[in-house]
């Protein structure tokens, strides 16, 4: 699979400028180097990976509440098999700084192994729906597992905390992409906040198949996350 390939399309059909177009394809490369960084910091390999040719906003009843959302993780079944996506912002790619995209890359990955862990032991029938973007943060940064015993990357790991102390924030992005993308009507989507939520029936769940190793893995990573923030600190 092309990971540019719906931006190409994009550009072909004059949804994205010329000049944007030229910024993420030259940008781009950062993206492949987080990738390859993760990997190699942790030893798993990183699901299937694209760039959507939009802004992905997230927006609650209060107009005023809203948030970009610069990567998702995204499950899908198709024809009775399992894929797990994730989903890159263009906008990221275009205007993010090296660091933030691999911290955002990053925390992505962690999402991918907690919906693995999820799916391994049944846990995905009702996952917690949040209509409120602070709690929504909230839940979201207490349910991953310890990014300290799965990265074996100093400097990958100041990234992470850096960016993600309680939730992603970055203000001179997120200006830039009002001003460069939002201002400029370039293309955005809007989803809900339980429309991010994971929501599988017991029938596809039953047909997934996983790795026993993956799901060791996994396990031995869990329990050593819990084991740290069961540590207390004097």
């Amino acid at each position: 699979m092309d990971p540019l390939v719906r931006v190409k399309e994009a550009h072909q059909l004059g949804i994205i400028p010329t000049d944007v177009f030229d910024l993420i394809m030259k940008r781009f490369p950062l993206a492949v180097e987080g990738i390859n960084r993760i990997e190699k910091a942790s030893g798993i390999r990183y699901p299937v990976a694209y760039v959507e040719p939009s802004l992905v906003v997230s927006s609650t009843q209060n107009s005023y509440d809203f948030g970009i959302l610069f990567a998702r993780t995204i499950p899908i079944t198709f024809d009775e098999k399992f894929q797990v996506v994730i989903q890159i912002t263009a906008p990221l790619i275009a205007y993010g700084l090296k660091g933030t995209i691999h911290a955002i890359l990053a925390h992505e990955f962690l999402h991918y192994l907690e919906l693995i862990r999820k799916i391994s032991k049944m846990d995905l029938l009702s996952d917690e729906i949040s209509g409120n973007l602070f709690e929504n943060v909230f839940a979201d940064e207490t349910r991953l597992i310890e990014p300290r015993v799965v990265f074996k990357d100093r400097t990958l790991l100041e990234h992470i905390t850096k960016r993600f102390p309680s939730g992603f924030r970055d203000y001179k992005l997120e200006d830039k992409v009002m001003k460069f993308w939002l201002d400029k009507i370039l293309p955005k989507t809007n989803v809900a906040l339980d429309s991010n939520t994971v929501k599988l029936s017991v029938e596809s769940l039953s047909k997934i198949r996983l790795d026993p190793n993956f799901i060791k893995k996994i396990d031995e990573l869990e329990q050593k996350s819990n084991k740290l923030r069961g540590k207390k600190i004097y």
